[in-house]
Parts: C-alpha cells; structure tokens; sequence
C-alpha cells in the first residue's frame, strides 16, 4: 500500500484520539475535518474568512443536535484561541475540548448530552495561524504574536470609547482580514457568551479593557453596566481551574485576587476583542489568560488539559444565565431589533432582538425591571424574577408581547452612540449555514484530501 493511499485511509478512519503536543495549522484542519466527517449529527464545519499571508482558513466546528443553523431558544457559545500567533496553549484545550464533548456524546455521558442539546457551541482553534507559523517557543517573547502584517490582532477591533472621544477609527475594509472575519462572523450570530484563549498570565479578564478617561491610564477598574455577571464568569472560570483562583501564579504578573481582574485596572488596552464583542454584538466575552509560559513544553500539556478542563466546560454551561425569550408585536409576529433593557443597565448598545425576535439577557438570579421599545407600539415595563438557570442548562423563558399605538403618537427611538449599526447583516440566522455555505465539510474534506494525495 502506498504512503499516500494509507494517509488517505487514515483520514476516514473514525478516531478522536489526540496526541498531546503542538499540531501545525494543516494538522489542526485535517483533524477538524475528520471530526465533522465522523460526527455530521452534531458537529458542522465552517470557515469564517483567511488569514492575510497564505491564505489559510479560519476554521470553526460548531457542535449541537443542530450543529447546522441556529435555533431559536438554544443560545450561541464561542471560543477562540491563537489571537496572538505565539500564545498557543489554547489551540490544545480546544482541539482536547472538541474531543471530549464527541466522546462523552458518543458515551451517552448526561453532562455532554445535555450541554448538546441545549447549546450551539463554535470552536476556533486558531485566529492567527499566519502568527503560529512564525512564532518560536520562547516562553516570554513576542515573536509570531501579531499577524503577518504585523499587527495585534487584539488591537485592531472597533473602539468604543475612542469613539466617544471622536478619535478617528479606521474603515472597516482598513482592518485586517483575521479582524474582519470576526466582525463579520458577530454579525451573523448572536452569540450569547465567549471567551478567548491567551497566555503569557493566569487570570480570567473582563471588560472594559479600554475607558472614556482619555490618554491617560489610570489604575482602577473600567466598570460595565454587567459588572456583576463578569466577575461571576470570571470567578467561574478561575474556581473551577485547578488553581487560577490562587491569584499568584506567575512571577511576573499578578497578584489577582481570586484569579480574575478588570481588564483596564490591569493595563489600557484599545481595540481589544472583548470590548467589541460587548459593546455591538451584546455577546459577554472574556479573556482567559492559561499559562504563565506562552508557548508550554509538550510535556506540561497534558496536566494543563486537566487543570482547564473543569473550567472550560463549567465557563460553556454559564451561556444559560439569565432570561431569553422572544419580542412579539401588536400582530403576534417576532420583530427584530425591539429593544430589551434592563434597569439600571444602560449598555453603550441597546441589547436588540435578532431576526427571530430573540433576546438574551445574562444576569444573576434577582428581580430585574424589563423595558421594551419597538417603533409603533407602547413601551412595556415587567419585573421578573430570575432564577438560575445553568444548574437546568437553560436560562428563564420570557416572551414579552407588545401593543400597538395610534400612529399619531409613534416615536422613532433615537440611534444610540456609538453607532451601532444592527443592519448589515441579520443576527441570529444561518450562521455558518448561509453566509459561508460554500465551507463545509464537503469541500473540505477534498481539500484535505487532495493536499495529501499532492
């Protein structure tokens, strides 16, 4: 048998077994693709654009009972790993990640049956492969962080507050392309929670990174109108670590109390990822920091695994805190873009429905004054009273149903600032099922298989 008709077998072998070690971007897709080929029942994938230099897919697996599109009631989770190219224990949690949920599915293992089926989850295992392919394994230095443009990627995000400043932001076709394909891929879910993966610290971040005090960084917290449910998923994150939450971990930074911190108290960061995902695409992200090393030795890896694998599963089950629901007009039809606001909670960008009408609202258990504004139609105000909803994987069921007004007495809702533009693309629809149909496995799975045979 040649060597290239047995590689070709071996990829349509089914096997989820994983060798603890760094796998190279083609390593990484071919392993993707096995998996979406051996598991088409709950997983789905897709590519959300290409890295600047050679061109590389920036490959997602989604996993679900309906990997494939959306469902309304069933919120969107992501991780993303390998923003900085030589930030790399991330890429080994996910691909370790995807593994074990295939396998405790396959098992009938209750944890695993139950997050499928009640979570869409997106894995990107790396963001910057062209980064990856020109790091070294210095621990601390930063060769391979940016792209090949030479650009941090986790600096090149739309900025809220600069905004508010009036600074002048680059168009969005001026950003990098790893940027835009984010952007773009925000804006065609609507994704509920997130988390991306670093290294170089161990500490669970969360936002603000950035604030509206200027050029000049001050040393205290940049507080978000959901500060108390970020620093309830950071303490999730870093409890459930084998020891985040020890606060001391690296010599060089720290100490966080409990392991967490508010990004702008620990240093300024403008541009930043997690403030984007927050501020437009009402998606509460994180950044987790996983090894005071950037790029660990191969034989730490698995005993990192155990150390973040409580914690990357506990994090997913979070995406159920809170109320969802759906806003319903004088008709009884869903309506995008009503507005759903919580009181007390005024966000720099009003949490709006998707296109099916949803919202998700991530809070803590407690009673919460609910206002809802949608264009001809009475503004209604309810309190609820939220339990919580991860121990049940799914977060309190609330649909609000309007009335419509005279149009005499209709009143457009003014454009918040910073513009937030809801309408380049409708949220929450076929995600990876319509805006990037022509990536999946199908096609990827000859593609793969056609670079072996080369």
């Amino acid at each position: 048998m040649s060597s290239s008709l047995f590689l070709l077998l071996s990829l349509l072998v089914p096997t989820l077994m994983l060798e603890f070690r760094y796998h190279d971007n083609r390593e990484i897709e071919q392993y993707l693709v096995q998996v979406s080929a051996d598991n088409p029942d709950i997983t789905h994938l897709y590519s959300i654009g290409k890295s600047v230099k050679a061109g590389q897919q920036l490959w997602v697996l989604a996993l679900g009972l309906r990997p494939r599109r959306h469902a309304v009631g069933v919120p969107e989770f992501k991780y993303v790993a390998n923003m900085h190219g030589n930030e790399v224990l991330g890429r080994v949690l996910l691909l370790q990640l995807i593994a074990e949920l295939v396998r405790g599915y396959r098992d009938n293992e209750t944890w695993s049956l139950q997050l499928l089926n009640s979570t869409r989850i997106h894995i990107l295992p790396t963001m910057n492969p062209d980064g990856f392919d020109e790091a070294d394994t210095n621990c601390l230095m930063s060769q391979g962080r940016a792209n090949h443009n030479g650009v941090d990627l986790n600096r090149g995000f739309p900025d809220a507050f600069a905004g508010l400043r009036k600074q002048q932001e680059l168009n969005e076709e001026q950003r990098e392309a790893e940027v835009r394909a984010v952007i773009g891929w925000l804006r065609s879910e609507t994704f509920v929670l997130s988390a991306n993966l670093h290294g170089g610290a161990m500490v669970a971040s969360y936002p603000y990174d950035n604030s509206d005090q200027g050029s000049v960084w001050m040393v205290s917290p940049s507080i978000a109108p959901d500060d108390d449910v970020f620093v309830h998923l950071a303490k999730v994150y870093s409890y459930n670590h084998a020891s985040m939450h020890k606060g001391n971990l690296c010599d060089d930074s720290g100490p966080f109390q409990d392991g967490i911190t508010n990004g702008y108290s620990w240093y300024k960061l403008e541009g930043g990822m997690q403030d984007y995902n927050y501020v437009w695409a009402q998606c509460l992200e994180l950044t987790l920091e996983l090894s005071c090393c950037k790029f660990p030795q191969p034989k730490e890896l698995p005993a990192l695994w155990m150390d973040n694998k409580k914690a990357l599963l506990a994090y997913i089950q979070q995406v159920h805190l809170g109320v969802k629901g759906q806003v319903f007009d004088g008709w009884g039809m869903p309506v995008q873009n009503a507005v759903v606001e919580v009181e007390g909670r005024r966000n720099m960008c009003p949490f709006r429905t998707n296109q099916h009408g949803e919202y998700y609202r991530l809070l803590l258990p407690g009673n919460y004054t609910f206002k809802v504004s949608y264009p001809g139609h009475e503004v209604l105000t309810e309190t609820l009273s939220v339990p919580y909803g991860p121990e049940q994987y799914s977060a309190m069921k609330h649909n609000f149903k309007l009335r419509r007004v005279a149009s005499a007495t209709v009143r457009v809702q003014a454009e918040p600032s910073p513009s937030c533009n809801y309408s380049l693309l409708p949220r929450g629809g076929a995600a990876a099922g319509s805006a990037w149909n022509g990536l999946t496995v199908g096609f990827s799975l000859v593609t793969v298989l056609q670079t072996v045979m080369d």
